[in-house]
């Protein structure tokens, strides 16, 4: 159960920032869940397999390569999802910057924990 609220939730902000930023475009709420359960499925199966290759990169970024791993994941998103289209690679960035944000505040808020 709490992972479908955390798929909804996630659904409802692509929706929101879908909304309020240029450069990225969902048509309707069933492609931003289609989006949040893909989300779900890439950071489960492609992420870890991502950070792995570029764990020396990271290293020395201290970090802020997962910023650029986050929006590849969003591009991969684009790619395999009619409906959702992102503008360029920085948009996908910002997107990822502000979902992540975004979903922390809304956990916070209603005390749901990782």
């Amino acid at each position: 159960m709490k992972i479908l609220i955390r798929i909804l939730i996630t659904a409802l902000l692509v929706m929101a920032i879908a909304y309020l930023m240029k450069g990225v475009v969902v048509d309707e709420f069933t492609t931003a869940l289609t989006v949040a359960i893909a989300l779900a499925l890439l950071n489960f199966f492609v992420k870890p397999v991502l950070v792995l290759f570029t764990l020396p990169v990271t290293f020395f970024t201290l970090g802020l390569f997962l910023l650029v791993i986050n929006a590849v994941i969003i591009e991969l998103c684009d790619y395999f999802i009619d409906g959702f289209r992102i503008n360029s690679f920085w948009t996908a960035m910002l997107f990822s910057i502000i979902l992540s944000l975004s979903q922390s505040l809304v956990y916070q808020i209603t005390g749901e924990s990782k």
